[in-house]
């Protein structure tokens, strides 16, 4: 410091001091301490005990501790951190520092403290302090009035009307664009037979079409659509001789054979052919819905009058048939969970699935034991060979199919009973094995939702002032600090010792905390025997008090005495700073 002073910034002269000691011999000025005590300082990064005799610091006998009120502050932040992490923003070091010095406090007795807040009583309630963050409440919502439900229903109306207006006079439009294309369509056939043969290609090539049959497909199709835009039911047949012909037209060349086919056309023989097949296997499925429509009709139209004939005698049946299909059902996916065994008390016991494989799932079983004994030992090679693959793929093969082949019948049935039940029968109440998740609901956020509670945190962090280990921290605390710096002086007494605790101060920011003072009376009065006298005081001002002093000290007449310039470090050097000892005399 000395080096940067002279050096860096020239200044004339300086001189060091404790700003313990400034606080503790201003306040001796003042009359609050004598001259014979203790300074007990908790500062910001640090604590420091120095005894006085007769006005006079004895260094030789300081005690310090690596704890202050930056180590108070930084655990408060921390537990609030964790108990708040969604308000960690809000958390920043000033304002963990105001909350400290605003409701921090040391307990006199810190278990009982505890207990007590554990107890969680009336007083503790008092004790508790409330932080509120900022929030703005939601705006509530109030129900629509019967006016506004009216209004907006006559809204909703009008649009709907407005939209179905259009819709008709889009389909008005459609309709009159297809019939004026089949009408000209018809016109184009009836020319078309006035022409003769050889004037045909010329007649066609100004309309736009190849041949005649693409203008009969393009009426059919057109036909088509002009009724399905009226509404009107598709003739079956004419779609099936239109389906006909219009396949038979677009796959002209799977009937002809091969031998008068270029490679091209065999090509594309080939592509149609596949695409024939397609469209046929599309047909039948849509033809197996369409019956498979009709016999769910057809049995729901029978189920019905059947229950129109005798209701009460329908729903016992459906009752003893849905008991029957569940029980079944339940039964099997029992045994495909548990297997086949119990252990005597009827309770599923067996190994499961492993137990009743089907043929595909043993046929895997079999290919995969075969690998494994074939190629146990030596090198592994599968996958070298084309062999290898094919076992890959008869092994891949149904990997995805359960035990039962096919679809469950009797769960769609089960599922079908189901829905028939509870439409007959309000009282009816479906068999769930598993309950379904209901879906967390939304809580909008509340004023106690930004809130920050302050319980056992206002005094678990001072405490570590006198329990610095609860932070990794081992040293001892400030009511032991008191006891090792009586036992370093070098003219140790009882009589001393007595007359040092008799005037105790406790300056620096930390010892603002209420219960500060009478809890550092308790825990000298531990260490000391009983009977002695013990007077433990603030100072006046105890974040200020050092400058106080130190502006005493450095107006006083005797400072330039007690000071050393820069002549002085340049001819000594610093080694001789560090044997310098301040000497108060205010």
């Amino acid at each position: 410091m000395a080096e940067l002073l002279f050096e860096t910034y020239g200044v004339p002269s300086i001189a060091y001091g404790v700003d313990a000691a400034f606080s503790y011999m201003y306040n001796q000025q003042l009359g609050i301490c004598d001259k014979d005590g203790l300074a007990i300082c908790p500062g910001f990064t640090a604590s420091h005990v120095i005894p006085f005799i007769d006005g006079e610091p004895l260094y030789k006998g300081c005690c310090r501790t690596n704890i202050g009120g930056y180590h108070v502050t930084d655990s408060l932040k921390q537990l609030l951190s964790l108990k708040y992490p969604h308000h960690m923003t809000q958390f920043t070091w000033e304002k963990v520092e105001d909350l400290k010095m605003e409701h921090c406090y040391i307990a006199s007795d810190y278990a009982s403290e505890a207990q007590l807040f554990q107890r969680g009583t009336k007083e503790v309630e008092e004790k508790t302090r409330c932080w509120q963050l900022p929030w703005i409440p939601p705006p509530t919502e109030e129900p629509p009035s019967e006016e506004e439900i009216a209004r907006k229903a006559a809204i909703k109306e009008k649009q709907g009307q407005r939209l179905r207006e259009m819709a008709e006079a889009k389909r008005s439009s459609r309709i009159n664009e297809l019939e004026n294309e089949v009408r000209g369509l018809e016109f184009l056939l009836h020319q078309l037979v006035q022409v003769s043969e050889v004037d045909i290609p010329s007649f066609l090539s100004e309309t736009g079409y190849v041949s005649k049959q693409e203008i009969e497909s393009a009426l059919t199709k057109t036909t088509q659509s002009l009724r399905k835009a009226k509404g009107e039911r598709k003739d079956d047949q004419a779609e099936t001789e239109y389906h006909t012909d219009a396949t038979n037209e677009k796959f002209h060349l799977i009937n002809v054979p091969d031998d008068v086919l270029s490679p091209e056309q065999i090509k594309e023989k080939r592509r149609q052919l596949f695409l024939k097949t397609t469209s046929e296997g599309r047909q039948r499925a849509k033809q197996k819905r369409y019956e498979e429509e009709l016999e769910r009709e057809r049995r729901s139209q029978l189920d019905e009058e059947r229950r129109m004939e005798n209701p009460e005698l329908y729903l016992e049946e459906l009752y003893v048939k849905y008991k029957e299909l569940s029980e079944k059902v339940e039964q099997r996916k029992r045994i495909k969970t548990n297997g086949g065994h119990t252990n005597g008390n009827n309770l599923s016991g067996g190994v499961g699935r492993g137990e009743r494989l089907n043929a595909a799932q043993r046929e895997r079983m079999r290919l995969l034991t075969t690998a494994a004994f074939d190629r146990g030992k030596g090198e592994d090679t599968f996958g070298a060979r084309d062999e290898d693959w094919q076992l890959y793929k008869l092994m891949s093969k149904d990997n995805n199919d359960d035990d039962d082949e096919g679809p469950d019948e009797d769960e769609a049935e089960l599922v079908r009973l189901s829905s028939r039940l509870q439409d007959i029968d309000p009282t009816f109440v479906l068999k769930s094995d598993v309950q379904p998740t209901e879906v967390p609901k939304f809580r909008p956020l509340t004023k106690e939702d930004f809130q920050i509670v302050m319980g056992v945190e206002r005094f678990r962090c001072p405490e570590i002032l006198f329990h610095p280990n609860w932070i990794g921290v081992d040293q001892t605390g400030l009511d032991e600090m008191t006891g090792v710096s009586l036992r370093r002086l070098p003219s140790y007494s009882d009589d001393i010792a007595e007359r040092l605790t008799n005037s105790v101060l406790i300056t620096g920011g930390s010892c603002l905390f209420p219960g500060m003072r009478e809890r550092l009376e308790a825990g000298i009065r531990m260490i000391r025997p009983c009977g002695s006298p013990i007077r433990v005081v603030r100072a006046l001002d105890p974040v200020l008090d050092a400058w106080r002093g130190a502006s005493v000290y450095a107006a006083a007449s005797q400072f330039t005495t007690q000071t050393f310039s820069r002549m002085d470090y340049y001819e000594k050097g610093e080694d001789w700073l560090r044997r310098y000892q301040l000497r108060y005399s205010l």
